[in-house]
């Protein structure tokens, strides 16, 4: 645990950032920034598909996917299985960006 306090004081510390004063550099740097979401799904797939108020986000058009898919294969719930892993992909998504 003491192993850059012993490379400072006994070592040369000329590669290594001071731990005593604040980084000189921005903390975005070398990140080009976070690109706008746009809304894939319209107003009327939406109001087509239902979708209640709470739905209607940016993952809506991988739901009205998925509702879709198990609308036309509803006795083999199952052939749904790449339609649920994409809007739960999307779904999860933005939960796992504060972590």
């Amino acid at each position: 645990m003491g192993a850059h306090l012993a490379r400072r004081y006994l070592g040369d510390s000329s590669g290594e950032p001071d731990p005593l004063r604040m980084p000189t550099f921005p903390p975005d740097y070398g990140f080009p920034g976070r690109k706008e979401r746009e809304m894939v799904a319209t107003q009327q797939q939406m109001n087509d598909a239902q979708l209640v108020l709470q739905q209607r986000d940016y993952c809506a058009h991988y739901l009205i996917r998925l509702l879709k898919c198990k609308r036309d294969s509803f006795p083999n719930f199952l052939a749904c299985k790449h339609e649920q892993h994409d809007w739960d992909f999307w779904v999860d998504n933005p939960k796992q960006f504060p972590k």
